[in-house]
C-alpha cells in the first residue's frame, strides 16, 4: 500500500474522532488494505453543487466528519456573505440509511454557527426543499440524498436563496470555504433553540402550489386510469395527495413498493429510467388496464412514463419523449392564452434531444441550453427575471419542471402534468403516445439512446480519463457513414466547424464533454459522470415521419441506426 495513504488514514485514530470510527479505521488498517485505499486515497470532493460518496469511515466516504467540514464551510461562507440578519437554512433528507442522522448533524452544525434552521419532520421529495427555500425566505437549503444511486450511498446538495442548486460563484466559494476546513474546525454541539421542526404546513403550501401551476383543463380526470410507484422513495408522502387535489380520482399505487425502504429491495436500481424499475407498476396496469404509468426515483425529483402505445402494449418512454410532449403542452397552453409575444423561453441542456430547438421554433420562443443538471437551468430563470417568462424545460435523464415556482427538478408537479395531457388526450379519442407521435410529424421523429458504461475505483477513473483523451485527440470524422460537420468541445470551450475549418469560442462554462454532430442530424455525446463512476454516451439521430401510425417503423429504423453506431464505436 502506498505509505501517504496509510498515513493519511493514521490521522483518523486521534482524538479529533469519535471511538466508533477510530476502531473502524483501525480495522480497515489491519485486515482490508484495498478498502482502505478506496477509503483514503482522496477527499470526497465537495463539487458545483455538493457531493455524492459511498457512506463509511475515511476521506472519500461520506459520514459525519466530510459532511461536517462541507457544513462547517457552508456557514464561513454565509455569515461572510450574508451579514446583518439572522441566517436561515432549509433541509430535508430522502428514506436512505443514515439519511435522519445526517440532516440532524447538518442542523446542529449550522444552529451552532448561529444559523436558524427549518428542518422537515421526516423525509421529503427534493423539489420540495427547493420551494422550502423561498416559503421560508432561507439563504439556502440543503438536501441529504443519493438520488437513485445504490443503497451503500448518500448525498449532499446545496441550494441557494432562489431555490436552485449553487452556480458560479457562490459554489466556488462554498468550495473554497470547505476545502480550508479541518475535522477540528467543525461546531458539532448544536442550539435546538435555532432547530424548528417543519411539516405538513409545508406539505400543503407545496401540493397547493403544485396543482396551480398545471391547467385548471378538468377533462377528464375522473376517467383516466392512473398507476404510481414511488421505489422505496419519498414520493409517496407527496405525490398521491397532489393527485387527489388536482382532481384526480382513479389514482392505483404500487403497494409492494409504497413503503419507504433504504435497500429499495424490490428494484435492482431504483431509476426510473430503467424499464425493470416500473415492471411492478407495468404490471399492474396491464392488470387493471391502466391508462398512464409513473414511477418516481428515491428523492422525487425525476419520473419515469409508461404509456400504451398503437398496440395496447405498455411502453416506457425516454426522458427526451416525456418532456417534448410536455413542452409541447405547455406551449400550446400558453399561445391559447395569447401569452407568448417573444419574451418566453424554455430550458433544455446540451446533451437532450436538439428537438427542444425545433419546438422553440415553432412556437416562437426561445430554447436555452446549459450544462448538464438542473442548476443550469435555474441559473437562466434566476438571470431572466423581470425580462423573460420561463414555461418549463428539462433534460434526457428524466427530469422537468413546470414555471419556476420549484427551480429544480420536479416529478411531482410534472406528475400532474402528464396526467392532465393524459386525460384530455383520451377524452378527445387520442393517448399520451399518439400525442407524441403526432408531434414528430411536425418537427421531425426523433430517437435517443443513452450507453453508460461503469468504471469503478482508481483504475475506472483513470479508463474514462483515457476515453476522453481518445476521443479528443483521435476525433470521428465519420458516423454510420455521415461526416462529422462539427465538434463540440466543452473543456477547451471550441467548437471546431470542420466543414469550414474554423473555430469558435463556446461561451457556457467549462465541462468535460465533448459532442459530435454530423451532417444529417446525428448527435453523440461523451461526458464523465460527476457524481457516479460511470462515463456517459448520449446519441440522437433524426428522421422524417409523415405520418402518426408510421411512428413505430420509423423508431425501429431510428433504433437500428443508432445500434450500428455503437457497433462502429466498439460500444457493445
Amino acid at each position: 500500500m502506498d505509505n501517504a495513504i496509510l498515513e493519511k488514514a493514521k490521522i483518523w485514530l486521534n482524538d479529533e474522532f469519535d471511538a466508533k470510527t477510530q476502531q473502524e479505521v483501525q480495522n480497515l488498517i489491519d485486515n482490508d488494505p484495498k478498502t482502505l485505499e478506496e477509503a483514503f486515497y482522496k477527499n470526497l470532493e465537495f463539487g458545483t453543487g455538493g457531493m455524492r460518496g459511498i457512506m463509511g469511515v475515511g476521506t472519500n466516504r461520506l459520514n459525519q466528519y466530510t459532511l461536517g467540514m462541507a457544513t462547517q464551510g457552508l456557514a464561513n461562507y454565509l455569515k461572510k456573505q450574508i451579514t446583518g440578519k439572522q441566517l436561515k437554512v432549509a433541509i430535508t433528507h430522502d428514506v436512505r440509511n443514515n439519511s435522519t442522522e445526517f440532516a440532524k448533524i447538518v442542523a446542529d452544525i449550522l444552529s451552532a454557527n448561529g444559523i436558524k434552521v427549518y428542518l422537515t419532520d421526516g423525509f421529503r421529495a427534493t423539489p420540495i426543499l427547493s420551494f422550502a427555500v423561498r416559503h421560508y425566505n432561507c439563504d439556502a437549503g440543503i438536501v441529504l440524498t443519493a438520488s437513485h444511486n445504490p443503497p451503500e450511498y448518500n448525498g449532499y446538495k446545496v441550494y441557494w436563496n432562489d431555490g436552485a442548486q449553487i452556480v458560479p460563484p457562490h459554489d466556488h466559494g462554498i468550495i473554497n470555504e470547505v476545502n480550508n476546513t479541518t475535522v477540528k474546525d467543525i461546531l458539532f454541539n448544536g442550539n435546538n433553540d435555532l432547530i424548528e421542526y417543519v411539516g405538513d404546513e409545508l406539505d400543503q403550501a407545496f401540493i397547493k402550489a403544485s396543482v396551480s401551476n398545471i391547467s385548471q383543463e378538468k377533462t377528464g380526470r375522473d376517467d383516466v386510469k392512473i398507476v404510481f410507484t414511488s421505489i422505496h422513495g419519498t414520493a409517496i408522502k407527496t405525490t398521491p395527495l397532489a393527485l387527489e387535489k388536482a382532481g384526480f380520482t382513479d389514482i392505483h399505487v404500487v403497494q409492494e413498493q409504497a413503503n419507504p425502504d433504504p435497500y429499495f429491495s424490490t428494484v435492482k436500481s431504483p431509476n426510473p429510467e430503467e424499464p425493470e424499475a416500473l415492471k411492478m407498476a407495468t404490471d399492474l396496469a396491464d392488470k387493471i388496464g391502466a391508462d398512464i404509468v409513473i414511477g418516481t426515483d428515491p428523492d422525487a425529483d425525476r419520473l419515469g412514463i409508461a404509456v400504451r402505445d398503437f398496440n395496447g402494449k405498455m411502453t416506457l418512454l425516454n426522458g427526451n419523449q416525456t418532456n417534448v410532449v410536455l413542452t409541447h403542452y405547455l406551449l400550446q397552453k400558453w399561445q391559447k392564452e395569447g401569452k407568448i409575444n417573444g419574451n418566453q423561453f424554455i430550458g433544455s441542456t446540451i446533451v437532450t434531444s436538439d428537438v427542444f430547438f425545433d419546438l422553440a421554433k415553432q412556437f416562437d420562443v426561445t430554447c436555452k441550453a446549459g450544462l448538464t443538471g438542473f442548476k443550469w437551468i435555474g441559473k437562466m430563470i434566476h438571470d431572466a427575471e423581470g425580462k423573460e417568462d420561463f414555461i418549463g424545460g428539462g433534460e434526457e435523464s428524466f427530469g422537468f419542471m413546470v414555471g419556476d415556482f420549484v427551480r429544480d427538478k420536479d416529478s411531482v408537479t410534472s406528475t400532474l402534468l402528464a396526467c392532465e395531457i393524459a386525460a384530455v388526450a383520451k377524452a378527445n379519442g387520442s393517448s399520451f403516445y399518439n400525442e407524441l407521435a403526432k408531434i414528430y410529424t411536425q418537427v421531425g421523429c426523433y430517437q435517443e439512446h443513452l450507453i453508460a458504461l461503469v468504471k469503478k475505483g482508481l483504475d475506472g477513473a483513470e479508463q474514462i480519463k483515457n476515453i476522453m483523451i481518445q476521443l479528443r485527440e483521435n476525433p470521428l470524422t465519420e458516423i454510420a457513414g455521415s461526416k462529422v460537420v462539427r465538434i463540440d468541445d466543452y473543456q477547451s470551450s471550441i467548437s471546431k466547424n470542420r466543414v469550414t475549418e474554423t473555430e469558435s469560442t463556446i461561451t457556457i462554462p467549462k465541462s468535460n464533454v465533448l459532442i459530435y454532430y454530423t451532417e444529417d442530424g446525428t448527435k453523440i455525446a461523451a461526458r464523465p459522470s460527476g457524481t457516479e463512476p460511470k462515463i456517459k454516451f448520449y446519441f440522437s439521430v433524426k428522421g422524417d415521419l409523415k405520418q402518426a401510425n408510421d411512428f413505430p417503423k420509423v423508431q425501429q429504423e431510428l433504433q437500428k441506426k443508432i445500434d450500428k453506431i455503437i457497433i462502429e464505436m466498439k460500444l457493445d
